[in-house]
């Protein structure tokens, strides 16, 4: 549920207002080719922010402004931000099939699949727009909207200026990324509550890495759904956030369900909330959150992004994840800050912290939007036992093409170590890893093209497992691992063509 009362006209924070007008200076400069991505953390005021940008391009320009988003919840919050400082605006949702009364509006707000809809039966259902924001620009539904205003200025909001999908990088699309108050600055200044870190252990062996890059719903279903976990679990609230009002985030349904079963046996006030529950029943669950004191509510995915409630004081990660975007934007929810909230609680049990850093820690997102591989490489690589803690786990149709069972035999990280341990090179490992994936394809494949083309759509799984060798090597360079790669694919092709091309 918004509160009304978050919308009236306010004035901006120095730093706000620092921003608006150096982001309407950015835009007065550099014309209407010229697209910009500003970062600034979740809480920092990002709705406020490009508002009154909204406000400032209208009177200048005397164009109007598009303002998309991904969620029905961040569109009506928008919309009365706008309302707020007196600006016409128009809400274009699913049932908003004709624009009959735009020149009544300044500013349309528009759920990125409804306008897509939209505009592929008509591209000029909406008219003179000048600048387009894009709220939680990070992920990649909105581009497929962009080709329809190659004359406007694109202005991307986002805490993690990091694309969802690693293949399409934000710097393809902005010009430049203006990066905002950190968020120690904002702890510093008060405008942020701080986080209390708790981390435990957890063995996080038996998780998957999906094709998305991070860990399957599946794999982590049964590491945090069994009895010890939900044990270490209720142990951590006890320990450290009994009686205060919690968010739990976890991966999956089954999970979270088996949290609300395990809670409420010890009597604690706790409800279950996920994407299958109805509109109704979602603004039950969530009013019922914001009135009852110590509430504790388990979710999964649902509470990541235009969700507000600066009465939580327990953050709990339930979960392991190998997304920074998704790191922050859980924490996020914990962050607001009230007269009587300086401080709320992170407890971690998924080795998140450990793998990002901590919440409140510096980071380069200039070097981010430059060099997106890189920096995520870096980041990932500094916890070296990451890609041990988990198998790749191939997409449903590949595993249909391969003999899994073969290459599940297969763990490079044994395989390298026994050879050290009997004084041999451990450069053995990858030539057996390589026999290991021959014999996963030749005893499916029906001739050479279609070994090849088994291959190729073992890429990932390749990579994969050449990652874990260069860990165990610690030599993992760019070239160097192009250069493994390019090999191994060569020879791999040259065995299969050996026994296969004749049949």
């Amino acid at each position: 549920m918004i509160d009304e009362a978050l919308f009236e006209p306010k004035t901006l924070y120095p730093f706000q207002q620092r921003t608006v007008d150096q982001i309407i200076e950015e835009l007065k400069e550099n014309g209407t080719d010229y697209n910009l991505l500003f970062q600034l953390p979740t809480g920092g005021g990002k709705t406020v922010i490009f508002s009154e940008i909204t406000k400032n391009y209208i009177e200048t320009w005397k164009k109007k402004v598009l303002i998309l988003t991904h969620r029905i919840e961040l569109s009506v919050q928008t919309a009365k931000q706008l309302s707020a400082i007196g600006i016409s605006n128009k809400v274009i949702n699913s049932e908003v099939k004709t624009l009959d009364d735009q020149d009544d509006y300044n500013c349309f707000i528009a759920m990125v699949e409804t306008l897509n809809n939209r505009l592929q039966d008509d591209e000029n259902f909406i008219k003179d727009i000048g600048l387009v924001i894009v709220d939680e620009a990070h992920y990649n539904s909105f581009r497929k909207i962009f080709q329809y205003y190659l004359q406007a200025n694109i202005l991307g909001v986002t805490a993690t200026p990091l694309s969802s999908n690693k293949a399409l990088p934000l710097n393809d699309h902005y010009d430049k990324l203006k990066v905002g108050e950190s968020i120690s600055s904002l702890i510093e200044s008060g405008y942020l509550a701080n986080a209390e870190t708790f981390t435990y252990d957890v063995n996080l062996h038996g998780l998957k890495i999906g094709s998305n890059g991070d860990f399957t719903v599946s794999s982590s279903e049964q590491v945090y759904g069994n009895y010890f976990m939900q044990e270490k679990l209720l142990f951590a609230y006890e320990e450290v956030a009994i009686n205060t009002k919690t968010l739990i985030f976890n991966s999956g349904i089954e999970t979270s369900v088996r949290v609300q079963e395990t809670f409420h046996k010890r009597g604690y006030k706790i409800r279950h909330l996920d994407s299958t529950f109805s509109d109704k029943d979602r603004k039950d669950i969530l009013s019922w959150f914001k009135t009852t004191p110590n509430a504790i509510l388990t979710s999964v995915g649902i509470l990541t992004t235009g969700f507000d409630e600066p009465t939580v004081e327990t953050i709990i990660l339930n979960r392991a994840t190998r997304s920074l975007t998704l790191y922050h934007q859980m924490i996020g929810r914990g962050s607001r800050k009230l007269p009587k909230k300086d401080i709320f609680r992170l407890i971690d049990l998924g080795n998140n912290v450990r793998r990002f850093g901590l919440w409140q820690d510096y980071i380069n997102w200039d070097d981010a939007f430059a060099f997106p591989d890189r920096f995520l490489e870096a980041r990932l690589s500094e916890q070296e036992d990451i890609m041990f803690e988990a198998a790749y786990m191939l997409p449903k149709h590949v595993r249909d093409r391969v003999d899994t069972s073969v290459l599940d035999k297969f763990k490079m990280k044994e395989v390298y170590e026994d050879y050290i341990d009997r004084g041999e090179k451990g450069k053995y490992a990858v030539d057996d890893s390589l026999e290991n994936h021959y014999q996963a394809i030749f005893s499916k494949a029906n001739d050479f093209y279609d070994g090849l083309e088994i291959q190729e759509a073992l890429q990932e799984h390749i990579e994969h497992r050449l990652k874990q060798y260069t860990k165990c090597i610690a030599k993992s360079t760019r070239n160097y691992f192009k250069y493994l790669m390019e090999t191994y694919n060569r020879q791999l092709r040259q065995k299969l063509r050996a026994t296969l091309e004749d049949e």
